[in-house]
């Protein structure tokens, strides 16, 4: 199939391009360059940095400290060390003789002056094969690699538009030898001397925006674009079992600055993504020749990119400002409106250059930097970067994010959804996962008061002005105001753990990526939808069959945000959250442990489970200290208004996990009421004066549960003797050690003499509780206390035989609005006929 190209200039042949089989050609060029005519374009360079060994010790450290002075250029140069020269595997034999890679075709003279595809196809003056798409498909789906260059077109909108087709293959060692070829003949002086002539940067320069501009000579170079490392090989050293490689190798090998260990490395947020992206995370080589050109883009997610020359000639960079880049854009529009107007996403497309004197006769600003062997070229956040190859060279490139990125990907991503765009990674999961490593840290830092580099970093990006603490907070309020809109429509239900772990979730309509939340209904359960477009999802089911999955409420989201401003209760909470087991695996263990089809045959695995499931409790709420003798035992603290969260098996189905809140209330004359509920279901509760003995009506409903659906005699079920394993106090939380050192730290002056004796009497190895004696203190309290009022023992007695509903209408009497002198008296006439009856 062929594609037909109209131009004024004279109809050539381009007939030099081999099929991609056949064996490297010969370049047949005739010599074009007359220095008279240069475009150089007159531009400022950009900054260069030369670290010294201290600084070069931690790239992201010292990105943060040349971003104030470099970012307003959108790139700059780096030069390391002098004795930083890392070996490169391209240089080995086996490699640099025998590997081959692809290539590109690239008409220069076409990169700028083209006509529309559709205009060019009227014409007869002269044809061009088929353009191959994996000419301009930049950046691969994330995750998977089977189906990263799959188009996005169909055939026929393949057939209309500009790209670069398909080239022939060299190993590095015959596409130098071609470039070598190809500039001697380019490039040849006519003085009658034979000398060979070798152009300069600046003479390459000007020719190159010579063919660019004016577009009267056709030249078509080869480019090696987008090489997948993994596959063709990195130009850093990578460790490999059983190498055996020298010291000085393993040095590089590890190095922060070799391309391999950079995005993940620790205060970036890509480390929070576990796919290995090609292009993103994991390098890509590119292998250039004199001309051969890299058009204007921006990375992917606005991400920063760092690049590094191996070998060869120098590499010529172009960079306009982050914030300029609309200003560039509307440029690009005015100056090439017929190639929008057929190809709106031309900018993704990499495929189009345009001058950068044009660019500053628009009043964009664009700086220069010229990339030598073994240095660093370094571009910001939206940063329209472009540039040119001097002759042949390997260089290796990888995205990077430190945590001043977020808010430029969340710009990102949002702009991908109006302009119904794919992405490339999940930016809600690497905002998530930098929040929580930050958290983790913040607690670090409180309990053991060392600062260590990695605590340092983060801490710097928290509290209530920090880069994170916005970041999340301006995620969160988007949530809020998109939650907000859908009003009553939806049911909000909590997303599985493993809601996209197996598969990519993405907006139907947007692609917007669903990690946070994403909106479904009964007669699509496969189908979703994010916030903005999920009124958009489904016009026939009613409001119950619709549902919103959370994979945190709002309630938690800015329980995270108050953790990152330094909150410590809320520290407290979601690092003791992030500890949890992760949410498949417990998901799959409740399943194994009280399956229906074999019940019976799950002892072992209940035990287990059951075991592993009530250990991770997430104190939500300290509360407050009431200095009173029900208020303690000589096991726990009981708080006024403490509440914590634990993941447990759900009585309303058991093969399922939910989150169970437990409180402490205050019942007045009672002292304090223990509650646990089930947070989905707050109806769904269990009262008592006994925290053991709220926990033991939740496991017993939850036997009940169970047994009615295995359809079996409770008496043949004997995993259910291992529910019984099940303690209160855990549950509550009250033995764990963050949630004891949280009481604790209400009572400074000890004045809970109860629990203190005993605390004292532990560490002293003295043995206050008889043996065989309960552990639920709280059951005894009062019991036979002289200190306790004869009304308050005769009613906790009461009271522990009371119903649910009868503990919440006691608590409301008590405690309420209606709680007055009558009320007590009545209570104490009440009392003593209770006494004195049989």
């Amino acid at each position: 199939m062929a594609m037909e190209v109209d131009s004024e200039k004279q109809p050539i042949k381009r007939d030099s391009s081999p099929e991609p089989d056949s064996s490297p050609p010969s370049p047949k060029v005739s010599p074009k360059w007359n220095p008279s005519e240069a475009c150089r374009p007159s531009l400022d360079d950009a900054p260069i940095f030369y670290p010294t060994n201290e600084d070069f010790e931690d790239p992201l450290a010292y990105i943060e400290k040349l971003r104030s002075r470099a970012e307003s250029f959108g790139i700059c140069r780096i030069v390391p060390p002098v004795a930083w020269t890392p070996p490169s595997p391209l240089k080995e034999k086996q490699i640099w003789e025998k590997s081959k890679f692809p290539t590109r075709v690239q008409l220069i003279d076409l990169l700028q002056n083209r006509e529309p595809t559709k205009k060019s196809t009227n014409s007869k003056k002269r044809k061009r094969r088929l353009i191959s798409k994996t000419g301009y498909l930049r950046r691969r789906r994330r995750r998977t690699d089977s189906d990263c260059d799959a188009p996005d077109d169909s055939p026929q909108d393949a057939e209309e538009k500009f790209g670069f087709e398909t080239g022939p293959d060299f190993t590095l060692e015959d596409f130098q030898k071609y470039d070598e070829d190809f500039k001697e003949s380019y490039f040849q002086v006519e003085d009658g001397t034979n000398k060979k002539f070798k152009p300069k940067v600046k003479d390459i320069e000007g020719e190159y925006w010579r063919i660019v501009e004016q577009g009267t000579d056709e030249v078509e170079v080869y480019y090696g674009a987008d090489l997948e490392t993994k596959k063709f090989g990195s130009g850093f050293p990578k460790q490999s079992p059983g190498s055996g490689k020298s010291l000085e190798v393993e040095q590089y090998t590890k190095s922060r600055w070799n391309l391999n260990n950079l995005s993940r490395l620790p205060g970036s947020v890509l480390a929070f993504e576990s796919c290995d992206i090609s292009g993103v995370i994991v390098p890509w080589l590119y292998v250039g020749m004199c001309f051969s050109t890299f058009c204007w883009h921006v990375e992917d997610h606005h991400l920063y990119s760092l690049n590094y020359l191996h070998t060869g000639d120098p590499k010529v960079w172009y960079g306009i400002p982050g914030e300029h880049a609309a200003s560039f854009e509307n440029a690009l529009k005015k100056r090439l409106p017929d190639l929008f107007d057929e190809q709106p996403d031309l900018l993704h497309q990499l495929v189009t250059q345009l001058s950068p004197s044009i660019l500053k006769e628009e009043g964009v600003p664009v700086y220069r930097a010229v990339q030598r062997s073994g240095e660093f070229i370094l571009t910001f956040p939206k940063a329209y970067h472009s540039g040119f190859n001097c002759g042949f060279n390997c260089a290796e490139a990888v995205n990077v994010a430190p945590v001043d990125w977020l808010v430029h990907g969340q710009d990102a991503v949002e702009g991908y959804s109006k302009q119904r765009r794919k992405t490339s990674l999940s930016h809600d999961k690497l905002l998530l996962g930098a929040a929580l490593e930050a958290i983790r840290s913040l607690r670090e830092l409180a309990v053991s008061r060392k600062k260590t580099p990695v605590v340092a970093r983060w801490k710097r990006v928290c509290s209530e002005d920090g880069l994170l603490t916005k970041a999340v907070k301006r995620r969160v309020e988007m949530e809020a105001e998109r939650l907000n809109e859908l009003g009553d429509g939806f049911r909000l239900l909590k997303m599985e753990g493993d809601f996209d772990i197996k598969r990519e979730r993405e907006c139907f309509l947007c692609f917007y990526d669903l990690h946070m939340s994403a909106a479904s209904c009964k007669c699509s359960p496969n189908r979703f939808a994010c916030l903005t477009h999920a009124k958009n999802l489904c016009s026939s089911c009613e409001s119950k069959e619709r549902f919103v999955l959370l994979r945190y409420t709002l309630v938690e989201l800015r329980s995270l945000v108050r953790a990152l401003e330094g909150d410590p209760d809320a520290i407290e909470a979601w690092a003791q959250n992030g500890r949890d087991k992760n949410p498949l695996q417990q998901h799959q263990r409740a399943k194994e442990a009280l399956g229906t089809s074999s019940c019976s045959s799950k002892a072992h695995q209940q035990d287990a489970g059951t075991n592993r499931l009530s250990q991770s409790v997430e104190l939500l709420k300290s509360g407050s200290l009431v200095v009173k003798k029900p208020w303690c035992s000589k096991q726990a603290i009981y708080s006024k208004g403490f509440k914590s969260r634990v993941k447990f098996i759900s009585v309303l189905d058991p093969t399922k996990l939910t989150n169970y809140i437990s409180e402490v209330l205050d019942a007045g004359l009672l002292g304090p009421l223990f509650r646990v509920s089930l947070e989905e279901y707050p109806s769904e509760n269990f009262s008592n004066v006994s925290a053991e003995k709220c926990w033991q009506m939740v496991i017993q409903r939850l036997k009940l549960e169970i047994i009615k659906r295995c359809d079996q005699p409770a008496s043949s079920l004997t995993s259910l003797h291992h529910l019984d394993s099940i303690n209160g106090l855990d549950m509550f939380g009250f033995r764990s050690p963050h949630v004891i050192q949280a009481l604790e730290a209400l009572d400074p002056k000890h004045q809970l003499e109860e629990y203190w004796n005993q605390r004292r009497a532990e560490v002293f190895g003295v043995e206050q509780t008889k043996e065989g004696e309960k552990e639920d203190d709280t059951e005894k309290v009062g019991a036979s206390d002289p200190s306790m009022d004869r009304d308050t023992r005769l009613l906790r007695g009461l009271l522990k035989k009371a119903t649910p509903e009868e503990l919440a209408m006691m608590h409301g009497l008590l405690c309420g609005e209606t709680r007055n002198t009558e009320l007590q008296e009545e209570l104490s006439s009440l009392v003593d006929k209770m006494e004195k009856s049989p």
